[in-house]
């Protein structure tokens, strides 16, 4: 499973989302939007907020633990 989170700095919903995956023992990639090649990134995806977590293929646009948790045990 590969789990990306694009975040940016002074954000509250992306240090929760962290924090979540670390509580659970899951290994991420943090790809913080002020280095502007994941910023592209996020806009490709038609993202324009942080939390934007990517699970394999799948994006979620905000930390909406309950959807994450059904993809994640499915």
């Amino acid at each position: 499973m590969n789990i990306e989170i694009y975040t940016q700095d002074d954000c509250p919903p992306c240090t929760f989302i962290k924090q979540y995956f670390t509580n659970k023992g899951y290994a991420f990639i943090e790809k913080n939007i002020k280095h502007i090649p994941y910023k592209i990134e996020m806009i490709d995806y038609n993202a324009m907020s942080t939390p934007l977590i990517k699970i394999d293929d799948t994006l979620f646009y905000q930390p909406d633990i309950e959807k994450i948790e059904a993809y994640l045990n499915a």
